[in-house]
């Protein structure tokens, strides 16, 4: 089962994820998909590893993570925005290659037995980008969401630290 959030910078996506994952099971897993860049991004991994209790298991993973030792948990994926930077560099920057390559993934997920809870970032709601890679990217990041969110019986998004169920197949 699939339960996605989306939203904005700041929205609470990972705070609600996160008490979601606890209120289904004492041992939730977090499956963190950044890249570390620089430095400033590495201190702020290492502040979401500090609000996670000893309950956590953390695995990092870039791709692939269909293949991690996910099977019949519940599992926080933050976030897809950071996946599809590193199947769109990969991919050398091409949105069909790396959008096949996420739906690929997303549909070995839905392969397995576990709830995930998938969390993404709404970049298109704001100013467009100024380069053209930058408008590639936010076009990948849209079609990635529809997907996820056509694959999920649950959809949130979250604005204001509120969240607006947007679909829920699960009552």
């Amino acid at each position: 089962m699939i339960i996605y959030i989306t939203g904005g910078a700041r929205s609470g996506k990972s705070r609600f994820a996160q008490e979601k994952a606890q209120q289904l099971t004492n041992t939730p897993v977090y499956v963190a998909t950044a890249h570390i860049w620089d430095d400033n991004f590495a201190e702020r991994v290492q502040l979401h590893k500090n609000e996670r209790g000893p309950e956590w298991t953390t695995y990092e993973s870039e791709t692939n993570i269909h293949k991690l030792p996910i099977e019949n948990k519940v599992v926080v994926i933050d976030c897809v925005t950071l996946w599809l930077t590193n199947l769109f560099v990969a991919f050398e920057n091409n949105i069909d290659d790396s959008l096949t390559a996420f739906k690929e993934e997303i549909d070995a997920l839905t392969e397995l037995s576990g709830t995930f809870i998938i969390i993404s970032n709404e970049i298109g709601m704001g100013v467009h980008a100024d380069t053209e890679i930058g408008r590639k990217f936010t076009d990948l990041q849209g079609w990635a969401n529809q997907y996820v969110a056509s694959k999920a019986e649950e959809a949130i998004l979250m604005v204001s630290g509120l969240a607006l169920n947007l679909k829920n197949r699960l009552h």
